[in-house]
């Protein structure tokens, strides 16, 4: 393959790299522009509390984009690896290690961490300058000579290439389990190195869950008392939805299957919902950045919104409501803004996914085009396995959310309310993740649907 056609096939992983590079650099930009003009105010100048507090943030929502797109680019090279089983199990026929060809895989990562890097440095300072000029212009920020590049402004693009190398090595882990009689083989996922590895992964998750779980319900009982319960209800949802993450590819095909059987009985719907837990594997590393995007979403938008409701029903009197309705509105949907990134780093991976999916399966379809299958059944088939993975990502991240988001208001209120207290939902954020769902499905399926009919039958079953 050469290196252009390497280029190509990672286009989704390039565009990840940049979205996460430029998310970055230009949060880290803006960061420094507000350091600036917080340096102009001699009130704050001589405290650093505000730029270490900015700085910190920043760092956090950084970090969070940082590891969704390392998610991200993993699963695109596992998902890249399954397809090129063939040619890399005749590689080894021809004499080539595994590990060789793994390395030869890492150095595309390698290639893309660079190219995202570059092209997302130069976009997120654009941006940033853009966004000041205006500002000044419209004499919301003040007209000074701002700086803004900085070495710790460029640690973004440095830390995607690094994660995205380690993504990329991550995800051609793959490689070493390809043999060389499997050189006359169709394209398919490689199953894992034994089934005691999956029952380990499987019991550690289990662990987490459990573990975290009851240090989430500790957590809501001490803040009966203490609003330090909070701590304790933090770690405990830590570490269970790191359980979540973990054993994915036991819980997501569970719920797959229950979504799939709300599309009906038809034998398009049928073929689909089949399809979309045929491999779990897959299927998990399709919908599990989505899910991690949306928990993180709703965890915090129910929590801010549970907060805002609370402190409202004290001071629905006082002439401060109207203004903390619209302090907490405004930060509910900062946050939502900035973590909601990381959701769309993983709506990528969720098309590329889909899209290196269909391309493998050419020869499934064409058999199917072949028994008389037509092209509008195909492209339904196609768009209702991607409404149900995203419809069943948004789904559990939503159900973990206003469970996380709810402990975590309950924990640090519930002393000063004295028992327990309703959750709170963000209504427009929840019909604006619906609307999410039925656009990414559609996004998700057009591409490979085109693919999968633009060619004949015969032509189909001829791939190899």
């Amino acid at each position: 393959m050469s290196a252009r056609d390497q280029l190509l096939e990672h286009r989704p992983s390039i565009l990840v790299a940049a979205l996460g590079t430029t998310f970055g650099v230009g949060l880290l930009g803006v960061t420094r522009v507000f350091e600036q003009v917080i340096a102009t105010d001699p009130a704050v100048a001589t405290s650093g509390t505000v730029s270490t507090m900015l700085g910190f943030v920043a760092s956090v929502f950084v970090g969070l984009a940082l590891y969704v797109g390392a998610i991200v680019t993993a699963n695109t090279f596992t998902t890249v690896v399954a397809g090129r089983t063939p040619t890399i199990a005749l590689m080894r026929l021809l004499g080539s290690s595994a590990r060789d060809q793994r390395r030869a895989v890492a150095r595309e990562g390698l290639v893309v961490g660079v190219a995202g890097a570059v092209l997302g440095t130069i976009v997120g300072l654009a941006l940033v300058v853009v966004a000041v000029r205006v500002l000044v212009g419209r004499g919301q920020l003040p007209d000074l000579a701002y700086s803004y590049v900085s070495a710790g402004g460029l640690v973004p693009a440095v830390a995607v290439v690094l994660t995205t190398v380690a993504a990329a090595w991550v995800g051609s882990r793959r490689v070493l389990q390809v043999t060389p009689l499997q050189a006359t083989d169709a394209a398919q996922d490689a199953p894992l190195s034994g089934r005691s590895r999956r029952v380990v992964r499987t019991v550690f998750a289990a662990l987490l869950v459990v573990g975290g779980g009851l240090l989430l319900v500790i957590g809501v009982v001490v803040g009966l008392a203490d609003a330090m319960g909070v701590l304790v209800a933090f770690f405990g949802g830590v570490l269970s939805f790191t359980g979540v993450v973990v054993g994915a590819h036991s819980l997501m095909p569970t719920v797959l299957n229950g979504v799939g059987r709300l599309f009906g009985t038809s034998q398009v719907a049928r073929l689909a919902a089949e399809n979309a837990v045929r491999q779990p594997e897959r299927s998990t590393r399709a919908t599990i950045g989505i899910v991690i995007g949306v928990t993180l979403v709703t965890t915090l938008s129910v929590a801010l919104e549970t907060l805002r409701s609370f402190i409202y029903s004290i001071e629905q009197d006082s002439p401060y409501a109207a203004e903390l309705d619209q302090f907490f509105t405004t930060t509910l949907l900062i946050v939502a803004a900035l973590v909601g990134f990381s959701a769309v780093i993983a709506a990528v991976g969720m098309v590329n996914d889909m899209s290196l999916s269909v391309l493998q399966r050419r020869r499934e379809l064409g058999l199917l085009r072949a028994i008389g299958s037509t092209a509008g059944q195909v492209r339904r088939m196609i768009l209702l396995e991607a409404t149900q993975m995203a419809l069943t990502a948004i789904v559990v991240g939503v159900v973990l959310g206003v469970v996380y988001g709810w402990a975590g208001a309950q924990s640090l209120l519930g002393s000063a309310n004295g028992g327990l207290i309703a959750p709170a939902l963000p209504v427009p954020l929840l019909v604006g993740l619906a609307v999410t769902a039925a656009v990414l499905a559609g996004v998700a399926a057009l591409v490979p649907a085109r693919r999968a009919t633009s060619v004949t039958p015969v032509e189909a079953l001829a791939t190899r």
